[in-house]
Order: C-alpha cells, then structure tokens, then sequence
C-alpha cells in the first residue's frame, strides 16, 4: 500500500513525519524501480543526459562516451545515497514506534502497534494514541481529541460499543477495545493520503533557498549575454547550447537541496545516537536560533527517581493502612514514578491493597484517582491526589485543619511532594471524605541539570522553569540548579503579562496547561522558544513553541505533536541538540558561503573571457567534470569539523554575499592574471589555456572550502578528514588527468607545479580578504 511517504527521500520524509505513531499505516519501501526513476529524472541527471545527446548531435562521440561514464558514476553514487537514507529511515521508525497494551495468551503485554491485527484486545491510558480503529468494551471516564480526523477542537466523551479511530488519543480516562481495522484499512488511513501537510519554512531554509534563486538569475543571464555573443559571432548552436547547458550545470547549485538534507541528516543521526528523536527535520535549524528554554521540572530538571520518604498518619489511622488505601487507589498496569514508589513501599512493609470494584484513573483536569473498594464486606471510596484537591473533599475540624496545612508546608519547604489520601466510609461518593494521610515523596535534582543550565546561560539561553509544583518546592529547586530570578506564583502572573514580570522570573509555579501556553505566547514576542512538556493538556504550548520537545515520559499524543522527542530522562541531551543544531548551521552557512563564491567565479569568468577574448575559458566537457569532481567534496562538508557559536545563531545575508563576492573576484582576478602569464610567458594555445583554466578551478575551488569554513586562519583550524581526503583525492585525479592528457590537452609538470603553486599563493589572498571582512563587520 501506498502512503504518504511514497517516493520521498529522507529528508523530505523526516520533513512529513506527522506522528512517532507514524508507522500506524504501515510504510511499503519504495521498490527499486521506483527509486531508479527518480534518479534517472533528477536535475543534474536530465542536464548529463542532454550534454551527452547534443554531444552526439555534434559528432563528439568521444564526449559522449565520457558523459555516459560519469552519468554512470554520478547515478550509481545517487543510488548509493539513497540506499543509506532508506536504512536509516528504518532505523529510526524503529525509534519511533508505538507500543501498546495488548490481551494476548490471558496476559496484558507491551505490544508495538505495527503488530496489531483484527480481533485483538487492547487497553489504552491518558494520553495513548490509538492505533487502529476500535470497538470500546470497557469506558472508565474516557474522552477522546479526534481533532487530526474531523478538525473538531473539543474532545468527545466516548461509551461502551463507540467506535475510536486511529490517529485521535485519549484525553482522559481508561479503554478496553477490540481491533477492528488496521494500517490502510483504518478511517485514518484512507484519508492520510489526502491531507496536505505543508509546513512553514524555517528562517535558514527560506535563505539557502533564496541562495539558489540568486545563483540561478546570475547563470541564467551569464547564459544568455554569452549565447548571443557567441552566435553573432557565428558559432555554432549545437556548441553554443551546449556551452550554456554546461554554464548551468557549474553555476547553478542543483546539489543544493541534497547536501543541505545530508549535513541535517547527520546532525539527525548524531542526535540519535544520544537519544534525542528529531521528527521536524528544520527544527534542528530553529534549535540553533533559541535563546529562551521553557523547562518542567520534574523528570527533567530532577531525577524522577520517586521514593516514599515518609508517611504522615491522621486521626487513629496507622501507617500501613494509611498505605494499604492509598495502593488501592493506583492502577495496576501502567504505572508512573510515583505508583512505583508506593507500590515499592508496600512491597517492603508487607501491605495488602484491598481489592476495588471501580475505578477512575488520576488526570491533569481531576488531579486524583478514585477507586471503590471492599473492607471487610463493605464499600468504601479513596481517593489520592494533590492535597489542595483532596482538602477540598474533606470535612475537617479547625485543629485538623492546621495540622494539615502545616504538613503539607513543612513537606514543600523539605522540597519533597505530598500526595494525600481520604476515604468515604460511608459509601460510594465524595463527599465528606475523612483525611487519612500524607505521602511524602522525594524527587532529587538531576546529577547533570545544574551543569547544564549554567552552560545555556554561558551560552546565550535563558532557562525558565514551569511547574505544576508549589512555589516553596518550585523556589528550592530553582536555588539548587543556579536559576536566575524569583520563583513567580501563577496569581502574579494576572490578566496582563508584563514584560518585567516575564523577564525576571527564574520560573512558574502551581500553573496549569493553559497557563504554559499563554507563558509560551507571551515569550514569543520578543524570544525564540523551545518549550519541553510530557503531559496531553502541554501539547497547545509544545505546538505553539518554535521548537517543541517532548521529553522521555511523555504520552505518545504529544511525542506525535513535538518536533524533537528525549529517549532519555534529564536536560543534558537538549544540550546536544542545541551544540549540533548550531554546528549545523555553521556548515550550512560556509556551504553557502562556499557555493555563492565559486559559481559567481565560473559563470561571470566564462562571460568576461568569452565577451573579450572570443573563446570558451573552458570546455563542456571540462565544466561537467569541474561541476563532478566538486560533488564529492561538497558531500564530505556533512562531516565537517566546525566550531558551535558561544550564541544563538543568526543569518547576516548582506555580510555572507559580500564576503563570497570577496572571495569571487578573488578569483576572477587572479585567473586573468594566470591567463595573460599563460600566453605571454608560456606561450600556450587555446586548448592548452583550457585545460590550465579546469586545474586552476579545481584546485582554487577546494582550497577555498579550507578558507571559508572556519572563521579563524585556515592553517590554525583544519577542516574535518573526510573534507581533507576528498578534497586531495579529487584534486589528485584533476592533476593526474591534466599530466597524462586523458581528455583534455596535457600539460607539463612545469606547468603544473606553477598552477598548484599560484593557487596557493592566492589562497593566502582570499585568507587576507576574509580576515578585512571580519574586521570591517567587527567595526
């Protein structure tokens, strides 16, 4: 079956990822029919195979064949590529993969979702994506967001023999279902193809597009001013065609897409290797540009490593029994830190749960679980939650009252959490709840979280706590890991959020999700925000940030709404993200830098020669292989040594294009310098001049990537090995063509030692002109 990813490269796939439930349609490989055809049409390809014919038309058949070769090559380093990019698309879908509860053999089991067929039974929590589309047999308080499938924004309350469709998620509440449809046969499925999932571009995107655009209008009009010289001149059209063929090929960055999803790709990749998922391919170049990090604190900033630290009893209840309610309040399957911690305590203190009847699981909205429960033959309700939630169930007298209020504060001032617990001996209900008892549970602060955030500060970041906590656990924690401000209540924040409030809060206590979302909007205006969140109700805040991240317990619904998702707990991995998306953007900002330069000197070199001199600066033939032999180079820029900047990242478009024009005429001037020398000293011919001018371009053109990929003296910061190897190997092969005269005239070694020579030396110029640029840009 086809699917919305059919026939797309890897980049462009990790573009469309809408769900790390994407493998909910089950992705068919593209068949290598398909993917030998998208080769066969691709740009440069179309380009070589019309240089080959018009080549032939001319009787060229010597040319022709040397097309064919390299097209050859060039197809087969293609498929090469492409290969990798399936491999690697696999592996992360494998990342990516939901997994779910499953009925199988009278055992519930952690099943991935691609496993699920007809006819299985599978149970879903809050905050679960479903799978496929399913029958309800079992609905505890279950509402369900079907906004991906109907656009409606409200959640629907979902009952006993509903129908639930893949792609919508569990707002609250409990399912049991039966499988019904799987993969293309679901409702999601079928209308998956249909949808448009255009995104916005991010900053960087629209710039090295618009970088093509540039390149394209000056090669275009090189073509054009060159073409009409030349047939007023009476040459040739077969030979003037292609010439321009040719003048495009060189001039006009048809790689450009490709090397920008390879250098992403690797940055993706490298990620992943940490444990950081990136679903939004471009979000890597919006991490570099952050300068604000909206953080939650437990899980991220702490341990989430929970243990029951103390037990605080009410009235004539002792602490196992205090303890025995509060089990018989958790669910079962699926448990959290915090059920962990007390199901481990009653484990040590040997406490038998009492058995339940009913149950409605804890949510964002509720903040408590509530369970029916048998003692000794009759009903009773429990109730655990946060204790502002469970004080309001309970009817207390002054002095229990104070007692309460006072353990609750002495736990936050200790910086521990407090569950609490009630019952209803009376019955079923709510009402007039009786407090038994506070569980203390200590969350420690993360071992790395302090070291990390004094490095975002050191780093141009602020880093803004957001916490459902109270303000004295949220200010002792804030103190501890070295956050600048005061802790903010959400009372202060008030109808308006002010830009002094905003600014000089280390962080936000007791707030609720749609308080996130506001903070997030109101930071926006003046920040770019990356926002962490793991609960259903974070998802409009983690939509609304310019980079979303979902950290390593977030339910699968926001894990399909964040652009990067954490596989491991604690902030240090956001600390790789933001060090690789800037390496990122370094390498995509010397490419351009790179590639602006070098197609200004060729297109406006073959003009300037052609206009006064009359002749072709080089052949066809040697602009195709110029254009090759640079490919390989390019494609080694991925894995380029770079410096990540000390701040977020910012494009300076006039700065780049006047420093790669520095760098163009650089090399204009100097080629026709070498160009009167190589008549009037060598007193070569024209054939001969050629094949000079295609060493000459392919030895300045990589020297050149030494000098503009690093912003210190090129000789103090080498570029990476594989940038080193490929660039001396294809240089290697230029020089070797060039003294054995394999399809150009040869030139002497004489000759040849003075060209690598005479590049060397204006490698030191177009250093200098760099170093001037700095200075002028730094005044």
């Amino acid at each position: 079956m086809d699917t919305p990813y059919q026939g797309l490269t890897s980049g462009e796939v990790q573009k469309k990822l809408i769900s790390v439930g994407q493998n909910i349609i089950p992705e068919k490989k593209k068949s290598f029919a398909k993917k030998l055809f998208g080769l066969l049409v691709s740009p440069i390809a179309l380009m070589l195979v019309l240089v080959a014919v018009l080549s032939l038309a001319m009787g060229q058949v010597t040319n022709f064949w040397i097309i064919a070769v390299l097209y050859s090559i060039n197809l087969g380093i293609s498929f090469w590529h492409e290969h990798k990019a399936d491999k690697a698309i696999e592996n992360l879908r494998k990342n990516l993969s939901v997994v779910v509860w499953v009925l199988r053999d009278a055992e519930w089991k952690h099943v991935s979702s691609t496993l699920l067929v007809p006819g299985d039974v599978i149970r879903l929590d809050v905050g679960a994506i479903v799978p496929a589309d399913i029958t309800l047999l079992e609905a505890l308080n279950v509402t369900v967001n079907e906004a991906a499938l109907t656009g409606e924004s409200l959640p629907r309350e979902k009952n006993l023999g509903d129908t639930m469709y893949s792609g919508s998620f569990l707002v609250a509440g409990r399912a049991i279902a039966r499988v019904e449809n799987t993969g293309a046969h679901t409702y999601f499925g079928k209308t998956m193809a249909l949808v448009d999932d255009t995104r916005q571009k991010s900053s960087l995107e629209k710039d090295i597009l618009s970088i093509s655009r540039f390149l394209g209008i000056v090669s275009v009009i090189t073509v054009f001013v060159v073409s009409i010289i030349f047939l007023v001149r009476g040459a040739p059209f077969l030979e003037i065609l292609t010439l321009s063929v040719g003048i495009i090929i060189a001039g006009i960055p048809v790689e450009l897409p490709t090397i920008m999803s390879l250098i992403l790709s690797v940055g993706v990749f490298e990620l992943a290797k940490k444990g950081i998922v990136v679903r939004r391919l471009s979000s890597l170049e919006d991490m570099a540009n952050v300068d604000l990090l909206l953080t939650d604190k437990t899980g991220t900033l702490t341990s989430n490593q929970i243990k029951v630290e103390q037990i605080v009893t009410f009235g004539s209840y002792a602490t196992n029994e205090v303890l025995a309610f509060a089990v018989s309040a958790i669910d079962e399957v699926g448990r959290g830190s915090i059920e962990e911690a007390i199901f481990e305590k009653t484990k040590e203190l040997n406490v038998v749960p009492y058995q339940k009847t009913e149950f409605i699981p804890a949510d964002s909205e509720r903040k408590r679980s509530t369970a029916t429960i048998e003692k000794a033959g009759h009903p009773l309700t429990v109730s655990l939650g946060a204790p502002q939630v469970i004080e309001g169930l309970c009817a207390f007298v002054s002095t229990e009252t104070d007692r309460y209020t006072h353990a609750v504060a002495e736990a936050a001032r200790l910086g521990l959490r407090t569950l609490a617990v009630s019952v209803n001996l009376q019955g079923k209900g709510e009402n007039g709840m009786e407090a038994v008892g506070l569980i203390l549970l200590s969350d420690t602060v993360h071992p790395n979280s302090k070291s990390v955030i004094k490095f975002m500060y050191d780093n141009g970041i602020t880093v803004k706590m957001l916490t459902g906590d109270n303000q004295e656990i949220s200010a002792r924690v804030a103190s501890m890991l070295g956050l600048r401000g005061e802790i903010k209540h959400r009372e202060d924040m008030g109808d308006t959020l002010s830009t002094d409030m905003l600014e000089s809060a280390a962080g936000f206590s007791e707030i609720l999700p749609e308080d996130k979302y506001r903070l997030v909007m109101a930071f926006r205006e003046h920040h770019t925000v990356a926002v962490t969140g793991d609960g259903v109700n974070d998802i409009p805040a983690v939509k609304s940030a310019v980079v979303g991240i979902a950290v390593s317990n977030a339910v699968d619904a926001l894990k399909s709404t964040a652009d990067i998702v954490l596989l491991t707990e604690g902030i240090a991995v956001i600390k790789d993200a933001i060090i690789e998306s800037r390496k990122i953007f370094v390498r995509l900002y010397n490419y351009s830098i790179y590639r602006i330069s070098e197609s200004f000197r060729i297109v406006v070199l073959v003009a300037v020669i052609g206009l006064f001199f009359n002749e072709y600066a080089v052949t066809p033939i040697q602009l195709i292989m110029l254009a090759l032999l640079n490919d390989l180079p390019l494609v080694s820029l991925a894995f380029d040594n770079v410096k990540a900047s000390g701040e977020p990242a910012k494009i300076h478009p006039k700065e780049r294009l006047a420093l790669s024009l520095l760098f163009g005429m650089v090399g204009i001037v100097n080629s026709l310098i070498m160009l009167w020398i190589a008549q009037k000293v060598f007193n070569l011919d024209w054939e001969h001049i050629q094949t000079l001018f295609f060493l000459k371009l392919v030895i300045s053109g990589h020297m050149l990537i030494y000098v503009a990929h690093t912003t210190e003296r090129w000789y103090r910061f080498l570029p990476s090995k594989q940038v080193i190897y490929a660039t001396t190997a294809t240089q290697v092969v230029a020089t070797g063509m060039v003294l054995g005269g394999v399809f150009f005239a040869p030139l002497p070694l004489s000759i040849v030692i003075f060209v690598w020579g005479w590049t060397l030396c204006w490698m030191q110029i177009s250093e200098l002109m760099k170093v001037l640029h700095a200075r002028i840009v730094r005044k």
